[in-house]
């Protein structure tokens, strides 16, 4: 079982750790890395946390929920990353993942999906067929994409979000918790209906 260091000692690094732990394919943890000195020598999950210093020359991933932070970090370790997929994901046939992207608990990525690098598609999410999700963005958790779906880099679509076939949400567009997307969507905009 190869051993990698987790970067990042929050909420997400403690999911990211135990989907490690029960994942597909099996990861031990060398290290627990997070810039907050304050963590630095506190356990997380049985885990001593240290600073960047601590990691080598072995493999791991970046667990920040920020994508901005997650894709600057991740840009330091190219190469190095490892995808995560938890071992109730289900993934359908043609379907890419890229480096360093994590498929949590209960989530379904259908045939012909494209998953960019440093994705998170967090707990119970839904990706159908033929989607695109770019790189560093993050699918929350129970969101819902119907086929064709285009998700541009660093983009956030909120916890609850449902999008309808064949919309295209732009680079960097954050959609509020519980939205219904049933128009594209620019890059950098926010949605949020008014109630």
């Amino acid at each position: 079982m190869e051993s990698i260091f987790v970067y990042g000692a929050g909420g997400q690094g403690r999911v990211v750790v135990d989907t490690m732990r029960n994942a597909r394919v099996e990861f031990g943890l060398t290290t627990m890395i997070d810039d907050n000195r304050e963590l630095h020598g506190k356990q997380v999950l049985g885990h001593v946390v240290h600073g960047d210093q601590a990691i080598h020359r072995e493999r791991g991933f970046i667990a920040i929920g920020d994508n901005e932070a997650r894709v600057r970090i991740a840009s330091k370790f190219c190469g190095r990353l490892v995808t995560l997929v938890h071992r109730t994901a289900f993934v359908g046939q043609s379907v890419t993942l890229g480096e360093g992207t994590v498929l949590m608990a209960g989530t379904v990525v259908n045939v012909g999906s494209v998953i960019g690098n440093n994705v998170i598609i967090n707990t119970g999410a839904t990706i159908d067929h033929d989607c695109k999700i770019g790189d560093g963005a993050h699918i929350a958790p129970g969101c819902h994409l119907c086929g064709g779906v285009q998700v541009g880099e660093g983009s956030l679509l909120g916890v609850g979000t449902l999008v309808v076939p064949g919309i295209r949400i732009g680079r960097r567009a954050f959609i509020h918790a519980g939205q219904t997307v049933t128009s594209n969507v620019p890059d950098g905009a926010v949605v949020r209906n008014s109630r």
